[in-house]
């Protein structure tokens, strides 16, 4: 995907380095929204307990906001240029930019860009402690993306999801939670679990699949920019994170009612309907709830 260079002026980022980060307490329970990779993904990639990773993202979801660490006076260029893959997170957190506020600007909506925070292992969030096992997340406590970006060499190696489209993906995905959560959707479902915990699992899975078809309307809407190949990375990479797969990588049985993000055929499925369209309007995953 042909993207502009970032423009320094127009795109909150920050530099957190390395760090022990640590896992913060918490035990079973739901998966938190915003990542992008269920705690399967941890187990088959980076080799970590499934049973420590529900604890730890239900403890970065509920836990108290806390303060972040320093930018360290590092400008956006400096940030943006540590290697390839931040670079191409820059430039897409700018197109992603630029293709959704006006969006909310027509519909009346306040608008917030998040803030693309890259750290190295561990660092702390407005949710909590976290590491890059985790893989990328969107804390809504402080309208923050989190990238460790040696995750996109796992997610190539380990997963077979290579090229640039299938690395936009990931950020546009994140960046579809910080959509949620600027028109008040990632609360209400959030109200929803807590009152219904047999529902929660069902529940993500609708936000995550909202996310994946968010990701596909910020491509469709610059389709000029998509290059050939581009869209079969895009759903082969929605198909390597989806729940059924990552469950028989890892050699269990295939479990509906674990899912937290939606099977393989269903990421591709919002995914493609939101390049298919652009149109925000298509990616009402709840809309069979409210009949």
């Amino acid at each position: 995907m042909r993207l502009d260079r970032f423009n320094p002026a127009n795109i909150r980022v920050r530099n957190h380095g390395s760090g022990g980060g640590g896992f913060p307490g918490g035990g079973g329970g739901k998966l938190g929204c915003g990542t992008i990779v269920i705690a399967l993904i941890a187990a088959l990639v980076f080799g970590v307990d499934p049973g420590q990773m529900l604890g730890t993202l239900e403890g970065m979801q509920q836990g108290a906001p806390v303060e972040r660490e320093p930018a360290g006076g590092q400008s956006a260029e400096e940030i943006c240029g540590q290697n390839q893959y931040a670079l191409e997170s820059c430039n897409a957190l700018s197109s992603l930019n630029q293709t959704w506020e006006p969006l909310f600007r027509q519909a009346g909506i306040g608008f917030e860009q998040p803030t693309l925070n890259f750290y190295e292992g561990g660092t702390r969030s407005g949710c909590g402690a976290a590491q890059s096992a985790m893989g990328p997340f969107y804390c809504p406590a402080d309208q923050g993306i989190y990238i460790d970006t040696s995750f996109y060499d796992q997610l190539a190696r380990q997963l077979g999801a290579q090229g640039d489209f299938a690395r936009y993906y990931v950020m546009a995905h994140e960046y579809g939670h910080h959509i949620q959560k600027l028109v008040g959707l990632a609360d209400q479902v959030r109200s929803a679990q807590a009152q219904n915990p047999s529902q929660a699992n069902s529940l993500q899975v609708r936000m995550e699949l909202q996310a994946d078809c968010y990701a596909g309307v910020w491509a469709g809407r610059n389709r000029q920019l998509i290059e050939r190949g581009d869209m079969e990375e895009g759903l082969q990479a929605a198909s390597a994170i989806g729940d059924d797969t990552l469950q028989r990588n890892a050699g269990q049985s295939v479990n509906p009612e674990s899912f937290t993000h939606g099977s393989s055929a269903q990421r591709m499925q919002w995914l493609r309907k939101g390049l298919e369209t652009g149109n925000d309007e298509e990616c009402d995953t709840f809309s069979d709830l409210r009949r």
